[in-house]
């Protein structure tokens, strides 16, 4: 039996890409929270990030999460904080496999400083130096939660074979 694949780590480290190109490597669905929520709301996570406040996009992160959990045969992109909130990490741990994309801050800042920053809402007026302390700061927050997946990949080492090769471990089990 399947169980659903959880991405995890800091923004711009390719969950949402890595998901995709998973799911369908393994003939499974392809889900992101974040477009989940967005359907939900029928707003873009920006403009509800603004309207109602980092609790209240919380609170529709962990509804929408303990959803996913309904589908046993999906690749889920979380959000960057998705761990870091709520008991989300221990449900992820307990229902699914669980895979931390590790990148460096400095890798993160250059993949982030190519990005619209308008479109992450945590990175409003960051750019430069103050981008990188900023991953550098967020980074050390969330180290505990991201540490307690089952797995740690870097997803510039062959991300694919790497995670096809410990979900069939998974569901062998």
């Amino acid at each position: 039996m399947n169980t659903p694949i959880y991405l995890i780590g800091f923004m711009g480290s390719g969950k949402t890409t890595l998901a995709r190109r998973l799911a369908r490597k393994l003939n499974r669905e392809f889900v992101d929270l974040d477009h989940l929520m967005e359907k939900e709301t029928g707003m873009r996570i920006p403009e509800y990030f603004n309207k109602y406040g980092e609790s209240k996009f919380r609170e529709l992160e962990k509804e929408t999460l303990t959803n996913s959990l309904k589908n046993p045969n999906s690749i889920i992109a979380t959000g960057g904080g998705t761990p870091c909130f709520f008991d989300n990490m221990d449900q992820m741990l307990k229902n699914g496999l669980v895979i931390y994309l590790n990148l460096s801050a400095k890798a993160l800042h250059a993949r982030l400083s190519q990005t619209n920053i308008r479109e992450r809402p945590a990175l409003q007026g960051l750019s430069g130096n103050d981008l990188l302390k900023f991953i550098e700061k967020k980074l050390e927050e969330r180290r505990a939660y991201y540490e307690r997946a089952h797995h740690h990949i870097n997803p510039l080492e062959n991300p694919i074979d790497s995670i096809v090769m410990l979900s069939q471990r998974k569901n062998t089990v």
